[in-house]
């Protein structure tokens, strides 16, 4: 960041920019900084001046220093301010010899070849034997660089600036921005230690289950009905415990001793999942959704009861569905268009069910032509099925990869280990 020298620091190697670029273009010119109305700016007679006019927040780095305090207003880390800088630069010279506009297109021109601030020009300012006020200068460690544009003034804005001007005559003028000046603060903040441990509780009911964290198996995988789940939390195991995946509720229980295989049982309309000793614990459990009969596709809310009244927090998960077939069957009512493109239906199975509210979407991508792709809403459902309808139009001839996207929930498709590309499911659109 700079420090209070940053202003004063711009606006030297401005008057440096243009002296080098106009020296040559307009022999016997010079560039000031003081106001227009100063007599050092009245005995101009070929030359620039800049005068800084205004000074204001810049809106992009208006917002990134509010958390500098804590509520009782005590400092976290060093303050900062953004601030944009507006220059008003005024032309001198002979007019007989248009020296004010060919010094206002030298000074344009240089300031288009050079409209950043590097350090190297900062150093070289600040450097100057006869700019030894600004030797503690910090500008140069600033991390935006600062940037030099026109600014976008009207006769009336212009006319506005130089009224401020007692009896001083208007001379061509020009304004340009110089943005953003970062100033930081001298006065130190007081950062805390972080936190080592977080604890969430939705209430406080002794010997209420608490789930901790849901890891799906396999890193950065989508979860899928054939994903196992690893529940880790508190107090997760009652005489009976029973797991919630949106609407659906199972009991949970352990297997015999004699017992591997884990399965799902159905008693008196109730839905057992049995599962080995070490996956059920009161403080772990390893479910493979895949033993949870009905589940639906998208956001599902998962939680561990104790009945009658004891339930853990709930913890979001969004189940992907999977298409069951790597190649999608016949579109059924296939007819082609003048254009040479394809309408008809098409079924997807898919291995959880999709609930008639649940918006679902067919996404299709060309296999060969990748600028070919196609989005199609699923038909109306009155019931939760596995399969959904949808009507395709105007699709060209060609083989598709084929998604589903049921509430935000996407499948996966299945990538070739040789080639590291997409294979399938996947939907062929023939010639007919």
């Amino acid at each position: 960041m700079s420090n209070h020298l940053a202003i004063a620091t711009v606006t030297a190697a401005l008057q440096t920019i243009i002296q080098e670029g106009i020296r040559t273009d307009v022999p016997g010119s010079r560039v000031t900084t003081v106001r227009p109305d100063h007599s050092a700016s009245s005995a101009l007679e070929v030359g620039v001046n800049i005068f800084l006019y205004q000074v204001t927040p810049n809106p992009a780095w208006r917002n990134a220093d509010l958390h500098t305090r804590r509520p009782k207003g005590d400092l976290i880390k060093h303050g900062q301010a953004g601030l944009d800088l507006h220059y008003l630069m005024t032309f001198y010279g002979n007019e007989q010899e248009l020296e004010p506009q060919r010094l206002l297109g030298s000074t344009v021109r240089t300031l288009v070849d050079q409209p950043i601030l590097t350090p190297e020009m900062i150093q070289g300012t600040i450097a100057n034997p006869t700019l030894s006020f600004l030797a503690n200068s910090t500008l140069e460690d600033q991390i935006q660089l600062v940037r030099f544009i026109p600014s976008s003034i009207t006769t009336e804005d212009l006319s506005r600036i130089w009224s401020i001007f007692f009896q001083t005559p208007y001379s061509l003028s020009l304004a340009y921005q110089g943005t953003a000046v970062l100033i930081q603060g001298d006065k130190p903040g007081r950062l805390p230690l972080p936190v080592r441990h977080y604890q969430y509780y939705a209430m406080v009911i002794p010997g209420q289950p608490k789930i901790d964290q849901v890891t799906p198996n396999g890193i950065k995988q989508p979860v899928t009905r054939d994903s196992t789940l690893d529940i880790r939390g508190q107090r997760l195991l009652e005489k009976v415990t029973q797991i919630r995946i949106g609407e659906t509720i199972a009991t949970l229980r352990s297997l015999d001793d004699n017992e591997e295989i884990e399965r799902t049982e159905i008693e008196n309309g109730e839905t057992i999942i049995l599962l080995k000793q070490e996956h059920l614990t009161d403080t772990r459990i390893i479910l493979n959704l895949s033993l949870v009969l009905t589940i639906r596709a998208g956001m599902q809310a998962l939680q561990i009861l104790h009945p009658p009244a004891s339930a853990s927090n709930a913890v979001p998960l969004v189940i992907c569905p999977t298409i069951q077939n790597e190649t999608i069957g016949s579109i059924n009512n296939l007819h082609r268009s003048d254009d040479r493109t394809y309408s008809g239906e098409v079924e997807v199975q898919t291995d959880v069910l999709v609930g008639e509210a649940q918006k679902v979407f067919l996404l299709l991508n060309s296999i060969l032509d990748h600028t070919h792709s196609y989005i199609f809403t699923a038909n109306s459902r009155n019931q939760d099925t596995n399969t959904s309808t949808f009507a395709i139009r105007s699709v060209r001839s060609g083989e598709y990869l084929v998604r589903l996207k049921i509430d935000g929930a996407e499948s996966p498709l299945n990538v070739d280990e040789v080639t590291n590309r997409y294979v399938s499911p996947k939907l062929l659109v023939p010639v007919r």
